[in-house]
């Protein structure tokens, strides 16, 4: 399975989704990327402060580099998951079938479906910001286990 994480930048939130459920798969066939909507750090780290609340739970994401999602993506992943309803809508426009529709989510429906609830951009925030996304992403990608788990016994 092939799993994309999406935000705006591809600095905060998604390299922290990426880092998060890389450490949870284990010996699980999951490979995941992500990427942003916008190319405004294509090439870039992530967010200093992404990469010190990750290793603050043990986790390395110095090796990501930010790039820009491109429409391509809808044929390399089988799953892209949005971390709120602004990047879903620039995605979903550029789809270009129900295929490709088919394959993106708000992330936070896993853990509450139905409530389209966005992960905050943490950005702008202080610390308190990256941690509190940092709990929601932990919370998201444990159901992505789960699910895999579960369809793959």
């Amino acid at each position: 399975m092939r799993i994309l994480m999406l935000c705006l930048g591809n600095i905060c939130r998604s390299p922290l989704a990426e880092g998060i459920l890389r450490n949870k798969i284990g010996n699980r066939n999951i490979e995941v990327d992500s990427a942003g909507t916008n190319g405004l750090h294509v090439g870039e780290l992530p967010d200093p402060r992404s990469i010190e609340i990750a290793e603050l739970n043990n986790i390395d994401i110095t090796d990501q580099r930010s790039r820009k999602f491109i429409t391509e993506d809808f044929d390399t992943f089988d799953a892209i998951y949005v971390m709120d309803s602004g990047n879903y809508n620039t995605v979903m426009d550029l789809a270009r079938n129900h295929k490709d529709q088919y394959k993106v989510e708000l992330i936070m429906n896993l853990v509450s479906p139905g409530m389209n609830q966005n992960v905050p951009d943490p950005y702008y925030g202080g610390k308190d910001g990256f941690h509190h996304v940092f709990e929601m992403l932990d919370r998201a990608t444990d159901k992505i286990i789960e699910d895999y788990d579960r369809r793959n016994g």
